[in-house]
């Protein structure tokens, strides 16, 4: 509310005058003129306390049930997208990997289909020919083109189980790779949930977090909606010792209000290279100047003069408030002599 109350309470006490008291005029006068001259003067807005957080955070699991068999990272540790985080035991998943991969490398089927198929061929060939010079019956030719036929599609079957284990393989490489933890994005390790040996099983095992660049939360009063925009650059003041202010910027503003505290979040982005801030930080930001107060001069609703509040006229149309006072009229007192003629 700030100096807005006793600005409005000047001003009611300046009309109040001046429409009961009309020998007082010059003091109202005074009191409208001090009050106008105070809501001129909007005060400045006090910086806004804020927090300084990580980017994004994630609490990094596993689909699978297993056991913790190595850890690759520690707690404080910069790590980089895709970093092995920590290793789940695996033995049974790296033989199934291994066995369908040595399937899916074996072409003898297809090799033995292949020659099948190239004897056949060439025993129709030659049932063809004795065809021509009547050596042999149509049946034998027949007979020739459906071998051939069998070898071909022999020869497609091995082709397509082939696939079918190469898909095998796919699959024993994937159920190897899941156990194998890494890590989601590029930050530092906040926090390891598990030790080596342990069971996991629905359960975070290390919480990763984004440090460059950090994310600074306020809560912005009502007052500046429309004065801050997407883009817009303030000053932080970290709550560190021998650490200057920091520029951020504006990249996401709440739509939805908070009614009990008459603000809205905002959102900002700080630029950390190198990490040289710790994420967790109490901060202040420094925000644009409020509007002008209502009543301001050369602003609607601005405080008038008590010379110009129209007080309620009385009988005879006189305006206490403008008329001038009459000066205040003598009886004659009697003495007991009487009066001169």
């Amino acid at each position: 509310m700030g100096t807005a109350f006793p600005i409005r309470l000047m001003a009611a006490a300046a009309a109040t005058v001046a429409a009961l008291r009309p020998d007082r005029a010059a003091l109202a006068a005074a009191f409208a003129l001090l009050a106008a001259a105070g809501a001129a003067a909007a005060p400045a807005a006090r910086p806004l306390g804020c927090l300084i957080e990580p980017d994004r955070v994630a609490d990094v699991g596993t689909p699978v049930v297993g056991v913790v068999d190595q850890l690759r990272v520690e707690r404080g540790d910069e790590v980089h997208a895709g970093q092995v985080l920590l290793l789940l035991r695996a033995d049974v998943e790296r033989a199934s990997a291994s066995a369908a991969g040595a399937r899916a490398r074996t072409e003898a089927d297809v090799l033995a289909a292949r020659a099948a198929l190239d004897f056949a061929n060439q025993k129709l060939r030659r049932a063809k020919g004795l065809l021509q010079e009547n050596f042999i019956s149509q049946q034998a030719v027949d007979q020739a083109a459906a071998e051939q036929e069998q070898a071909s599609q022999k020869l497609a079957q091995a082709q397509d189980q082939r696939r079918v284990l190469g898909e095998e393989r796919r699959v024993a490489d994937a159920q190897l790779a899941q156990r194998t933890v890494r890590s989601p994005f590029a930050g530092v390790v906040v926090d390891r949930f598990v030790n080596p040996g342990e069971r996991v099983e629905e359960k975070p095992l290390m919480r990763i977090a984004v440090v460059d660049p950090l994310r600074v939360e306020l809560m912005v009063p009502v007052a500046l909606h429309g004065r801050l925009h997407l883009g817009d650059r303030l000053a932080v003041q970290p709550e560190l010792p021998d650490q200057g202010p920091v520029t951020g910027t504006v990249t996401r503003m709440d739509r939805v209000f908070d009614a009990a505290s008459n603000s809205f979040r905002v959102r900002l982005s700080l630029p950390n290279p190198g990490g040289r801030l710790p994420a967790g930080l109490r901060c202040k930001a420094e925000l644009p100047e409020l509007p002008p107060a209502a009543g301001a001069a050369g602003t609607p609703g601005a405080l008038r003069p008590a010379a110009a509040v129209s007080a309620p006229p009385q009988a005879g149309g006189r305006n206490p408030a403008t008329s001038p006072v009459p000066a205040p009229a003598t009886t004659a007192v009697t003495t007991g002599a009487p009066a001169a003629r």
